[in-house]
C-alpha cells in the first residue's frame, strides 16, 4: 500500500470510530434492557425511543421547531451585543473598570436561578426564553472577543502607527483580524451553551418546547419520549456546533 493509500485508509477508519463506537453503545443497550429485564418507564430501549420518536415525529418537529428558533434567536442577539461591547471595552479604559466587573457578576449567578425572575418581569412567550439564553451564551462570545481585540501583536500596532496610520485604520487592520478567530471560538462554546439555556427556560415555564415536552413526559412517566426529545436536542446543538464551524472555516479561508 502506497503513502497516500495509508493515509486514505487511516482517514477512513478515524471517520467510522464515532458511528462504530454509537452502534456498539445502542447494542449493548438494547441487550442490557432486554437481559436485565428493566422496565421501559426506568430506561427504555433504543428501539422503542426510535419508535415512539416515530410516532410522535409531528409534534416533535413543533416542538424542535420553537427550542431551535429560541436557540438561534438568544445567541445571535448575544452576538450582536456582544461585539461593539468588547469594542468599547478595549478602547476605553473607564468602561473595562466599571463594565467588566459586572459581567463577571452577573456570570457568576446560576441561571436557572434567574430564568423564574424573568419570567415574572416579562411574562411568558418567546421573549423570555431568548433572554435567558441571551445571558447563557453572551459571555463566552464577549470574552473572546475581547481576549481577541487585545492579542493583538504589539510592534505591529507600532507599525501602523508609525506609518500615521488612525486608530480606526490600526483596528480594522491590525485588531479586527486577530480577533475574528477568537470571537468564532466564543460562539462555538456559546452555541452549545445556547440549547442548554432554552431547555432551562422551558422548564421554568413553557407551554411548547423540548423542555417542555422533556418535563410532561418525564411527570408522566413516559420515558421513552423524554428520551426521543433528549435525542433531539443532541442532535440540535451537534448540528448548530457544527454550522458553527463551518462557517468559522469559510471566514478563515476568506481570510486567508
Amino acid at each position: 500500500m502506497t503513502k497516500r493509500g495509508g493515509v486514505i485508509a487511516s482517514e477512513w477508519t478515524q471517520a467510522a470510530l464515532p458511528p462504530l463506537a454509537f452502534i456498539a453503545l445502542f447494542i449493548g443497550w438494547q441487550w442490557s434492557t432486554t437481559a436485565l429485564q428493566i422496565r421501559p418507564w426506568i430506561l427504555p430501549a433504543p428501539t422503542a425511543i426510535v419508535s415512539i420518536a416515530y410516532d410522535w415525529r409531528i409534534e416533535l418537529l413543533r416542538h424542535t421547531s420553537v427550542t431551535t428558533l429560541e436557540t438561534i434567536a438568544g445567541f445571535l442577539l448575544s452576538a450582536l451585543l456582544a461585539v461593539p461591547l468588547s469594542i468599547a471595552v478595549v478602547w476605553s479604559v473607564l468602561l473595562r473598570r466599571t463594565l467588566y466587573p459586572i459581567l463577571l457578576a452577573l456570570q457568576s449567578i446560576p441561571k436557572v436561578a434567574l430564568a423564574p425572575l424573568i419570567t415574572l418581569w416579562v411574562g411568558f412567550g418567546l421573549w423570555p426564553k431568548i433572554l435567558v439564553v441571551f445571558l447563557v451564551c453572551f459571555f463566552p462570545v464577549i470574552v473572546n472577543t475581547i481576549a481577541g481585540l487585545e492579542a493583538a501583536p504589539q510592534p505591529m500596532i507600532d507599525l501602523m502607527r508609525s506609518m500615521c496610520a488612525g486608530h480606526w485604520q490600526t483596528f480594522r487592520r491590525v485588531r479586527v483580524p486577530v480577533a475574528v478567530p477568537h470571537f468564532l471560538v466564543g460562539c462555538k462554546i456559546a452555541v452549545t451553551f445556547a440549547v442548554i439555556g432554552a431547555v432551562i427556560a422551558e422548564f421554568v415555564g413553557s407551554e411548547e418546547g423540548l423542555g417542555y415536552l422533556i418535563l410532561t413526559a418525564s411527570s408522566q412517566s413516559q420515558t421513552a419520549l423524554a428520551f426521543a426529545a433528549l435525542a433531539v436536542l443532541t442532535i440540535l446543538s451537534v448540528a448548530l456546533y457544527y454550522l458553527t464551524e463551518m462557517i468559522e472555516r469559510w471566514v478563515a479561508t476568506r481570510m486567508a
